[in-house]
């Protein structure tokens, strides 16, 4: 249990009737189409090349990078791995300068970033920051982060500014820094209200939503926004079931968790959804797998859930689908 309890997406000669008739077909195959999406149902992908839990993952172009994490007994690893959720295939990236798990990934310019992380048995932290240029393949150091940590949340606000929420480095940290990739500057942020580790965060509208975590009083269901504009953060509607290291993010105007643990126990199947405009959270489809520390990507409206711990020693290659 070791692994669970440490921390916490021809035609002008047509006519009228002509383009009516073609507009007719088009709606109706539009029709058709989403009528087949089985809606707030959980799939399953191909599985990853090798069982990882607390691995880092963001969407770059039509591809989905998995990056870091750990193997049994908590060994870190530089691996990277390249899914095509078109073709559900993977491929072998090029490896992280160093081996690292629970960091960072997001993806800015078509420029992906991995920031901070943690060692074997996820310690020590690192403040490292690294960028991949897809024209020399090659990773590129950036400004470190103020703060080392690992096993927090990460978030790409609307005008391309990261923000790195939370986490852990031996100590449950509050606070929020955002990194502008445009000039390699980071700034320091108005603090979490409660300082945790291993939340869930995403983006709804223009404001940021921060789920679950592990805090200095155990596993935690505070829900908190933050309003980029006023550098300030709102209590939220909390969350009933507390947990941290859920997969999750936001898709439309929901922010969704799936699986997570509470402190020394094993992970949840729960899945809910937490809609920002109404306060409320939405309880749906079960995970197939129980997960913790699994990476999380939105691709094309879908919730992507790879790898993970299942809360024993037994750590997760599988792919989890979720179509809200």
């Amino acid at each position: 249990m070791t692994c669970t309890r440490m921390l916490w997406n021809g035609a002008s000669r047509i006519g009228l009737v002509g383009i009516a008739m073609l507009l007719s077909l088009s709606v109706s195959s539009a029709v058709a189409q989403d009528s087949d999406v089985a809606h707030d149902t959980w799939s399953s992908g191909a599985p990853m090349p090798r069982a990882i839990m607390a691995p880092a993952a963001a969407v770059l172009g039509k591809r989905i990078i998995v990056v870091g994490g750990a193997i049994p007994d908590v060994t870190s690893i530089a691996d990277t791995y390249i899914y095509n959720p078109e073709a559900n295939t993977w491929s072998k990236g090029v490896p992280l300068p160093v081996p690292i798990n629970s960091p960072f990934a997001a993806v800015v310019n078509n420029v992906l970033y991995v920031i901070g992380g943690l060692g074997d048995n996820f310690f020590p932290s690192t403040n490292a920051v690294w960028a991949f240029d897809l024209q020399t393949k090659t990773w590129i150091p950036k400004s470190p982060m103020p703060t080392s940590r690992g096993q927090g949340t990460v978030v790409v606000e609307k005008n391309n500014t990261i923000y790195v929420i939370g986490g852990w480095n031996g100590s449950r940290l509050n606070n929020v820094e955002s990194y502008d990739p445009a000039t390699d500057t980071w700034t320091e942020e108005a603090p979490l209200l409660v300082a945790k580790s291993g939340p869930t965060a995403g983006l709804i509208g223009t404001g940021i939503v921060v789920a679950g975590g592990y805090s200095y009083s155990g596993e935690t269901g505070d829900n908190e926004s933050y309003n980029p504009f006023t550098n300030a953060w709102q209590r939220r509607a909390p969350n009933a079931t507390p947990r941290a290291g859920a997969c999750g993010g936001s898709i439309g105007t929901q922010l969704y968790l799936g699986g997570g643990a509470p402190s020394g126990g094993f992970p949840y199947t729960l899945t809910e959804s937490f809609s920002r405009s109404t306060n409320t959270w939405t309880r749906l489809a079960d995970l197939p797998q129980r997960t913790t520390l699994a990476a999380s990507a939105v691709y094309n409206g879908k919730l992507y859930c790879f790898g993970g711990s299942d809360g024993s020693s037994v750590y997760l290659n599988n792919v989890q689908i979720y179509q809200p």
